[in-house]
């Protein structure tokens, strides 16, 4: 029989050098383009932008608008009769009304009185020995006698006297 048809041997060659120049090129290229679309777009959010000038302003007015009320006279409540007057003018007034009163000593600090639950674990005695003493343990506080003189309310506790009647403010 005869050979079958001799094997043909490809061979391969290298790609040559320009081609891989070309491929190099050609994602430069891309790249450069890229570059030239994005490069250009503003980098910031203007939606962050506008809401930060929003809060920057709500924070302007909230400020002025405590301002105001803070130096200013107005009416709170015109049928309950409730004004607001100036901080200035609310400090001096308290002030001289605070001045006008007498101190009062202050009376005994009053303890919680321990609950039946919280009973000590040995029974206290009936009653002590004649002639003795009478002791109380640290476990058990000694009842305070009641205050001898009488005990005004703080001024806090004291209701306010009604505000001045003064002028509707002015509408501006």
């Amino acid at each position: 029989m005869a050979d079958p048809e001799p094997l043909r041997q490809v061979a391969q060659s290298r790609a040559p050098l320009s081609t891989w120049a070309g491929i190099v090129l050609l994602f430069a290229l891309f790249g450069v383009i890229v570059l030239a679309v994005i490069g250009p777009a503003p980098r910031g959010s203007s939606y962050e932008e506008t809401r930060a000038k929003k809060r920057v302003e709500n924070l302007k007015t909230t400020q002025e608008e405590a301002a105001k009320a803070l130096t200013t006279y107005g009416w709170i409540d015109k049928n309950k009769g409730i004004a607001r007057v100036p901080i200035e003018r609310a400090m001096e007034l308290t002030v001289a009304e605070l001045a006008q009163q007498k101190p009062a000593p202050a009376g005994p600090i009053a303890t919680p009185e321990p609950q039946a639950a919280a009973a000590p674990a040995s029974p206290a005695p009936a009653s002590p020995a004649p002639g003795a003493s009478p002791q109380t343990s640290p476990a058990q506080p000694a009842a305070s006698p009641p205050a001898q003189t009488p005990v005004s309310p703080s001024p806090a506790a004291q209701p306010s006297p009604p505000a001045p009647a003064s002028p509707a403010p002015p509408k501006t």
